[in-house]
């Protein structure tokens, strides 16, 4: 293409040069001809005019007083009748350029240059055209050249850029390169990386928050099954089983949940339900785990409390918290429900050593951990909240205090009157 680039510009700026030089080549050769012309026109009526003044004063007329009076440089032909040709200068050999002028008394002036004059000077108009005409040349050439350049390396930019997003490099590069179609094309390359990478962060921010939430609900199952496994008592399996057929709809819907939130987190399914229900499934659900840790796991605060949001959100949430407090923390995990403003509150708290002062203000950011955990559950069960219109916050590092804030319904006064708190 630079090649092609080159080329086409130098034709265009020959063709040019060719018409108009050839052209100018003629309108010179036709001025200096008739310029040579006359000149000799011209000195012919000069020295036909002296003739005239002499032979009119009756003053003598030979060749020194016509060349010292006229100046004359050419060879000139004076023809006086009744007198003998006076001769001016040399006469010129071949081509000549004649002018000719006639006196009053019959005299004829004759005068001669040689045409080798009009071919030197044309000589020197051409030399000059054809300077000219070279220096075009190569000024356009070195635009070519520059234009060539400023055209190819951007489009050679543009095929790297296409074949890192090919091979699955996603970093746009913001070059611009002040042409605007090429510029078009960097916005839309730069936007589809941008596109790519958002793409494929989703994809593994995916599968970490799968590995992540989806490890604790297989484990409760596991752990429901071998206690399936181990009963004797039909009764006791049946329980079991009925655990264990929750815990497989809770596992079903976070990966529903997971697949929701990684096509747009903003889409939620709110909606009003009883808190109690999940406070109390949450609390079932890891009592096993913190009685093997030789801990408990108690709830405190208000009773029949509704709020609004996505039930298996809330629990994967309180699941991320509890957790935490069970890998982290120490001693009796407490849930306590409270009610602020027009706001259900959840608090889950600790008697362990709480947050380091730190990691206090990026606890909810991905990858951040006190210990050798991923860091991914808070992260993930803060978005959860957020998707629902809630909101997860650490009110306070030691002891540690997370709360969950989400919107709570609108009550009758009579529905008020029979909550109670727990005692």
């Amino acid at each position: 293409m630079r090649r092609r680039l080159i080329n086409s510009t130098l034709a265009v700026v020959l063709v040019v040069i060719a018409v108009f030089g050839v052209s100018l080549v003629i309108v010179e050769t036709r001025t200096i001809s008739s310029s040579a012309q006359e000149s000799v026109d011209l000195e012919a009526l000069r020295i036909v005019s002296i003739v005239d003044s002499r032979l009119i004063g009756g003053e003598p007329v030979n060749p020194d007083i016509l060349a010292e009076q006229s100046g004359a440089k050419r060879y000139a032909q004076i023809h006086i009748p009744g007198r003998d040709t006076i001769e001016i200068g040399t006469r010129p050999e071949g081509d000549v350029t004649r002018g000719l002028a006639e006196g009053e008394r019959g005299e004829t002036v004759v005068v001669e240059e040689s045409r080798s004059v009009v071919t030197a000077e044309l000589g020197r108009t051409l030399m000059i055209i054809g300077a000219v005409a070279l220096l075009a040349v190569i000024a356009a050439v070195l635009l070519a050249v520059r234009q060539a350049n400023k055209l190819t390396s951007p489009l050679t930019d543009l095929a790297e850029t296409a074949e890192r997003l090919g091979s699955g490099d996603p970093r746009p590069r913001h070059k611009r390169y002040g042409v605007p179609e090429l510029d078009r094309v960097a916005d839309v390359l730069d936007a589809s990386a941008e596109r790519i990478a958002r793409m494929l962060t989703a994809e593994r921010r995916l599968a970490a928050d799968a590995s992540h939430q989806l490890r604790t609900p297989l484990t409760a199952l596991s752990m429901r099954l071998e206690e399936v496994a181990l009963a004797d008592d039909l009764d006791t399996v049946k329980e079991e089983a009925t655990i264990a057929l929750t815990q497989v709809e809770r596992l079903t819907d976070v990966v529903e949940r997971l697949l929701t939130n990684s096509r747009d987190p903003r889409t939620g399914s709110a909606v009003a339900f009883d808190l109690d229900e999940v406070i109390k499934q949450q609390i079932e659900e890891w009592r096993p785990a913190y009685r093997s840790a030789g801990r408990a796991i108690v709830h405190s605060g208000k009773q029949g409390m509704r709020a609004v949001g996505t039930p298996g959100a809330v629990a994967q949430v309180l699941a991320a918290l509890i957790e935490n407090s069970l890998m982290h923390g120490g001693g009796t995990v407490a849930l306590r429900t409270r009610v602020t403003g027009n706001q259900s509150v959840i608090e889950v708290t600790d008697e362990g050593p709480g947050v380091p002062a730190d990691l206090g203000a990026r606890i909810f950011e991905r990858a951040v951990s006190g210990r050798s955990s991923t860091g991914i559950g808070l992260a993930v069960a803060r978005d959860l909240a957020e998707a629902d219109g809630g909101r997860l916050e650490l009110l306070q590092q030691q002891p540690p205090v997370f709360a969950l804030f989400l919107s709570r319904e609108v009550r009758s006064v009579s529905d008020r009157h029979r909550e109670r708190p727990v005692r």
